[in-house]
């Protein structure tokens, strides 16, 4: 997918988890915290995962390649969990974004987020003509 495209599937994503209360996942939006600061900062954070994601998480995930083997890839949820915590704090400390309660509920987060990305990505898969 391009970068755009996952931009805005990551900051829809991270909006279903704000809704998915025991996960006690908040967004703070930037001021005065209007409909549209709530998107920005939304599609802002989106952007911070996704860049997360390309950099920390390669590396990673090729550090990390034993253990997927091992594990027989359940490392990945903890990995995944870590760069969705690491995207939380980065955000917070700026003073705007997510705000994640603890770092297995970030791994819970992290698989929703995963789960709804995999769907868009069967959704927006380009279609080869046979």
């Amino acid at each position: 997918m391009p970068f755009i495209i996952r931009i805005v599937v990551n900051a829809f994503a991270i909006w279903i988890v704000t809704l998915i209360e025991p996960l006690r996942v908040t967004v703070t939006p930037f001021p005065p915290g209007e409909t549209l600061q709530l998107v920005l900062t939304l599609l802002a954070v989106g952007a911070v995962f996704g860049i997360v994601n390309s950099l920390v998480g390669t590396v990673l995930k090729f550090l990390a390649f034993p253990l997927y083997i091992l594990t027989f890839g359940l490392i990945g949820l903890v990995i995944n969990g870590f760069l969705f915590w690491l995207t939380a704090w980065l955000t917070d400390w700026w003073g705007w974004g997510l705000s994640v309660e603890s770092f297995w509920l970030g791994v819970l987060a992290a698989v929703v987020i995963w789960f709804i990305n995999l769907i868009f990505a069967a959704l927006l898969r380009p279609q080869v003509k046979r």
